[in-house]
């Protein structure tokens, strides 16, 4: 008697809470990282599994690889790697000690004649890169690169010589925008909110501030994104919103928006929540396998900010 053919596996969630459903679409999408971090978030997880997934990434030059970025394929390594695997160190309590002097040691080696950081070193030429990301052989400083990595190294008390001519790449950048993009405000935004001087981190970013809104880089209604432009080079419809720039109430970022901008802002995230449970990207979508590998890291970093607004996610 032939057995019964196995069924397929579920792809909607039961209709239940943002997390439970969030849950269901990890579990059934995600990288073994996204897995590790998603349980260390939510589920009460340990940290050393998230780092051990962590490690698997990183190459004998002290910087990741291997597609950590999911839009940067290979094995080199890359700032934005690094940049990324800083950021997951810092979420969990670790990016501090011997493993940020090794992460200082590849930052110095592969850093422009300025000391700060290019967005992709040429070492990516001969690997898949996504469209918007073209690789050069000399390639500038970027702030998009050098601001959320001299941040997150401030932001754990980190000291190292490399930080030094960064920080004042960072500051001279940041306070020379006169028009700039949204990933760009990210970018500054990640280095005010933990640059050591704060009264001139707070000067900076109430300029930029400013900026956004005289520019329209923030979709502040919703139901209006056409109000906004979006910028040269984005995907059509890749608007950003406040809770983009202000990813906690603690960000410099969050003056830069009344409660009600805020709250709409927010209400728009937790209703973006997919009927998979996932939530979407809203970058170009250049490859298959790219856009399932960012919808886990997109979904994890949407509970993230829902929960430090106190809003419910179950």
């Amino acid at each position: 008697m032939a057995e019964p053919a196995a069924s397929p596996l579920p792809t909607t969630p039961p209709a239940s809470s943002p997390l439970s459903r969030a849950e269901h679409f990890v579990w059934l999408t995600a990288r073994v990282l996204e897995q590790r971090r998603f349980a260390y978030h939510f589920l009460d997880g340990e940290a050393d599994p998230v780092e051990t997934a962590l490690a698997a990434y990183r190459n004998t030059d002290d910087g990741y690889g291997h597609a950590l970025e999911p839009d940067l394929r290979g094995p080199v390594s890359q700032p934005l790697h690094t940049a990324h695997a800083l950021r997951v160190l810092d979420s969990i309590g670790r990016c501090g000690g011997q493993r940020a002097e090794r992460v200082c040691r590849y930052l110095t080696a592969v850093s422009t004649p300025d000391g700060a950081l290019p967005a992709i070193h040429p070492s990516q030429r001969g690997y898949p890169a996504a469209p918007f990301v073209p690789v050069v052989d000399d390639p500038p400083s970027d702030l998009l690169a050098t601001g959320p990595v001299v941040g997150l190294l401030h932001r754990n008390e980190v000291w190292h010589a490399w930080l030094f001519r960064a920080t004042d790449f960072c500051w001279q950048t940041v306070e020379r925008l006169q028009a700039s993009h949204p990933y760009e405000i990210e970018a500054a935004v990640a280095f005010l909110d933990s640059a050591p001087d704060r009264s001139r981190a707070e000067a900076a970013a109430d300029r930029l501030g400013r900026m956004v809104r005289e520019q329209r880089l923030a979709v502040l209604d919703p139901d209006r994104p056409d109000a906004c432009p979006v910028a040269p080079g984005y995907a059509p419809g890749e608007h950003h919103f406040p809770y983009d720039f202000a990813r906690t109430p603690g960000s410099l970022a969050r003056a830069w928006f009344t409660d009600a901008e805020m709250a709409r802002s927010l209400d728009h995230l937790a209703a973006d929540q997919r009927e998979d449970g996932g939530w979407p990207i809203r970058w170009r979508q250049w490859a298959p396998g790219t856009a399932l590998e960012c919808r886990p890291m997109v979904t994890i970093e949407a509970l993230r900010t829902l929960r430090a607004y106190g809003r419910p996610i179950g």
